[in-house]
């Protein structure tokens, strides 16, 4: 009976080694794709499962697909991972891509974000989703739809390698080489 109690007590305390190991390399997976403290409730990473259906606003026609959203004390984070070296202070553009996810979060939940995250490869930048913020995104969202309409579009660049990776390649009058 004695040599029960002792195998018992070692696979509980293995089981609990194997737990807290598990624990300890989660919180660091966390942090290394800046996720915060909360639960994940969507995800478009190869991380996890692909999301079921991308996150769309029918008042500003407007679809997306954020990296993730978090809950965290009831609020809806969205988290947009990007693989490059963090500069100084986040792109515009993609600050705009962030405020574009609180706004589909803002329409699908019902709940403003006051905040959401940008994370660069060891950096991660909490952008405040002001109402600002948001009357710039708006304002830009007509002003990419106005320019559906445009016919003379002129090309904004001189790179050969980006011409060649452009998806409006092949109907393009102004393409390089």
């Amino acid at each position: 009976m004695r040599m029960l109690e002792w195998a018992l007590a070692i696979l509980a305390v293995g089981g609990l080694t194997v737990a807290v190991m598990l624990l300890w390399w989660a919180t660091i997976q966390r942090r290394r794709v800046g996720l915060p403290a909360g639960r994940v409730v969507y995800t478009d990473t190869g991380a996890w499962n692909r999301c079921e259906r991308p996150l769309f606003s029918h008042r500003y026609l407007l679809t997306g697909k954020p990296d993730y959203l978090v809950e965290e004390q009831g609020r809806i984070i969205p988290v947009e991972v990007k693989s490059t070296a963090p500069p100084p202070q986040p792109y515009r553009s993609h600050v705009l891509q962030l405020a574009a996810y609180c706004l589909l979060v803002e329409e699908e939940f019902g709940r403003c974000p006051d905040h959401g995250l940008i994370h660069y490869r060891g950096r991660t930048f909490a952008v405040d989703y002001t109402p600002e913020l948001r009357a710039e995104l708006i304002a830009m969202l007509e002003e990419m739809r106005a320019g559906l309409s445009a016919t003379d579009v002129p090309r904004d660049h001189e790179s050969a390698s980006r011409c060649q990776a452009c998806g409006y390649r092949e109907d393009c009058d102004q393409r390089l080489a």
